[in-house]
């Protein structure tokens, strides 16, 4: 039996990133939600406007859209069912780095934590599974926030609430960290969520590179980082691993 077909994963990734957003969206801001090489995007918006499922504005050449398909669900998984996919490789990831690992969603303003992994050590911890994480503090919500395709509008729409003298408050340098974690696939916070405490994400994507949740790691400053609170690199390729493995997951089950 064939395999699928590439394009039409990729055509309908943009199609959803398309019903999720609240506007317009120009070619880089789709090419960068979904990791595609901008002339990859152009080629498939084209074909997508060439059959209706696209309109694109003439002043400012963004797309939305098409009305025969304006009412296309977002991403065709819910929390629950992500949880379920994630699972064994959450747990995986837990007894490789020792940490506590998240799996959440961007969801009303804030990281909803679908699962939560304790760190396996023993030692006395509460179970975060339903809890709402800032989004701009966080290293799962930076993942998510870096995915939208409207970069500006969803850091315009994010309140940037000071939580430690680490937290990143300012717009601009936030869109600049953002940048930074679309362009190298994974992100993380120092002590921007609680002193003492770091972490590292990675996005989890569905069919055509649509992201739909992340998943990460967080812990104690000195066995997340380095010199010069840098992350340590073996524990972010442990993190972007696991992420790779539910979203290669996802898509040979769907």
């Amino acid at each position: 039996m064939p395999g699928p077909i590439q394009s039409i994963e990729r055509a309908a990734a943009i199609m959803r990133l398309l019903a999720r957003g609240s506007g317009r969206l120009g070619v880089g801001d789709i090419a960068a939600a979904l990791d595609l090489a901008k002339p990859t995007a152009h080629g498939i918006l084209r074909t997508l406007q060439g059959v209706g499922f696209v309109d694109q504005d003439a002043a400012s050449g963004k797309y939305r859209l098409g009305a025969a398909v304006r009412q296309l669900g977002a991403v065709g998984i819910d929390a629950n069912e992500l949880r379920s996919w994630a699972i064994n490789w959450a747990d995986s990831l837990a007894s490789r780095t020792g940490e506590a690992v998240r799996v959440g969603v961007l969801t009303d303003g804030g990281v909803l934590v679908v699962h939560h992994v304790f760190r396996p050590d023993n030692s006395e911890q509460a179970l975060q599974v339903g809890e709402r994480l800032p989004p701009h503090a966080t290293a799962l919500g930076k993942v998510l926030l870096a995915a939208e395709p409207d970069l500006a509008g969803a850091v315009r729409r994010v309140e940037l609430t000071w939580l430690t003298h680490r937290t990143l408050t300012d717009r601009t340098a936030l869109t600049r960290t953002l940048t930074e974690v679309r362009r190298n696939g994974w992100a993380g916070e120092v002590e921007e969520f609680r002193s003492g405490e770091a972490g590292i994400a990675a996005p989890i994507r569905a069919h055509g590179g649509l992201v739909i949740g992340a998943i990460g790691i967080a812990g104690p400053v000195d066995r997340l980082c380095g010199a010069q609170l840098r992350h340590r690199p073996p524990l972010i390729a442990l993190v972007r691993d696991a992420a790779h493995a539910i979203s290669r997951d996802l898509a040979a089950g769907h």
